[in-house]
């Protein structure tokens, strides 16, 4: 039986842990407090007995390792030669923008979406067209007249699936209607699926890019292991680009910025989705658990916060509106709770009611964030 561990990352060089000051409890940035899978280690360590740590590429048993992967977990049917490997998901998404669009063109994706993929079309001189997902009591959506307008300003569409951050994980149905949009308005598809593999529930994800062949020929799709099995900091990721011409294009817009994969990371990633699903599993129990404790501990402490729970990841999007809270929900509870939240105008203007909480950690330090911030709440409207 797989059990997960949580070392002590304080006085280590997690970033997560280093940004505020040791009496903080950090729930803030997309990275789980849980210890790698023995077998992901085990893997770099054989590669560093090997010496010699030169400059490297993915081998072809790297490569078979994610096809047997992606037909495994999704029933998804790829060639060895349609992966390029990158040094994270964000540079492969703007490379794509970098790629298939020019200053001036339009680019679509859902909002509230996180910092960086929100930023990326303006890095590259385009118009964002937000369409705003609102919750109709059971699920996040988006409009589906508001999506047919922004795809007939846009030249790209930029997904991300599950979502970040409110955890949603689109049906089928979602996904060919997306997919009917690029097809018919003549898109890019950019999907960034790096939470994939962290479906809750008994859910299955579907890679957009698996739908048909005619969405696969105008599609990039970004996976890593990176969130699924908590090794980030071995910056490895990878494309699924299966148009040949697309695929030179992409490769192109490295342009000398975007380098190539640490061999460590290679091995690393190699051995997460070739040996360590039961590993992912015992992590999606862990995240289910967590999930519905902070549900529950929410609706105990703090009955005026909403939580929608996720139906994917470690990621918890809360609204802090009714509280009327003097300041941005996150500031507010980092100077009174000293609990660090996401705020919620990194995912989209308007939303300083809102914050990102990370339950990827242990269910005792996730029960005593939010008891501090109970106290603080209740502090507050003791004064007011």
């Amino acid at each position: 039986m797989i059990r997960l561990t949580a070392p002590n990352r304080q006085g280590t060089d997690s970033n997560k842990w280093r940004r505020y000051a040791p009496d903080v409890l950090p729930l803030w940035v997309a990275d789980m407090d849980f210890a790698a899978d023995p077998r992901i280690t085990d893997a770099i360590r054989a590669r560093l007995d090997h010496g010699v740590l030169g400059y490297g590429r993915a081998t072809d048993a790297q490569r078979e390792a994610l096809v047997r992967a992606m037909k495994r977990d999704h029933d998804w049917t790829i060639q060895p030669e349609w992966l390029v490997f990158l040094p994270g998901v964000e540079p492969g998404f703007n490379m794509a923008l970098s790629a298939f669009t020019k200053p001036g063109d339009g680019a679509m994706e859902d909002l509230p979406v996180y910092a960086p993929l929100r930023a990326a079309p303006g890095n590259w001189g385009l118009d964002l067209h937000e369409i705003w997902q609102s919750h109709d009591g059971d699920r996040w959506t988006c409009d589906a007249g508001e999506m047919e307008e922004a795809a007939r300003a846009s030249d790209a569409m930029l997904l991300c699936n599950p979502q970040n951050p409110t955890g949603r994980v689109y049906t089928r149905d979602e996904l060919e209607f997306r997919a009917d949009l690029c097809l018919r308005h003549d898109m890019v598809l950019i999907s960034d699926e790096i939470h994939c593999g962290l479906v809750l529930d008994g859910r299955r994800h579907i890679p957009i890019a698996s739908l048909s062949p005619e969405i696969a020929a105008r599609s990039v799709t970004l996976m890593a292991a990176s969130k699924t099995w908590n090794v980030p900091g071995l910056k490895t990721a990878f494309a699924i680009v299966p148009d040949a011409d697309m695929r030179a294009r992409f490769e192109a817009s490295k342009k000398g910025m975007v380098d190539s994969v640490n061999i460590l990371g290679l091995a690393g990633m190699t051995a997460a989705y070739d040996q360590c699903t039961d590993w992912r599993d015992a992590a999606r129990e862990q995240l289910t658990a967590n999930r519905d404790l902070l549900a529950r501990r929410l609706a105990e402490l703090i009955p005026g916060a909403h939580m929608h729970p996720a139906e994917a990841g470690f990621l918890a999007w809360i609204d802090f509106r009714d509280l009327a809270l003097p300041k941005p929900a996150a500031d507010f509870f980092l100077e009174t709770a000293r609990v660090a939240l996401s705020g919620g105008t990194d995912f989209g203007t308007g939303l300083e009611g809102w914050a990102r909480l990370n339950y990827g950690c242990t269910p005792d330090l996730l029960d005593e964030a939010v008891r501090r911030m109970a106290q603080a709440v209740q502090d507050h409207g003791e004064k007011a």
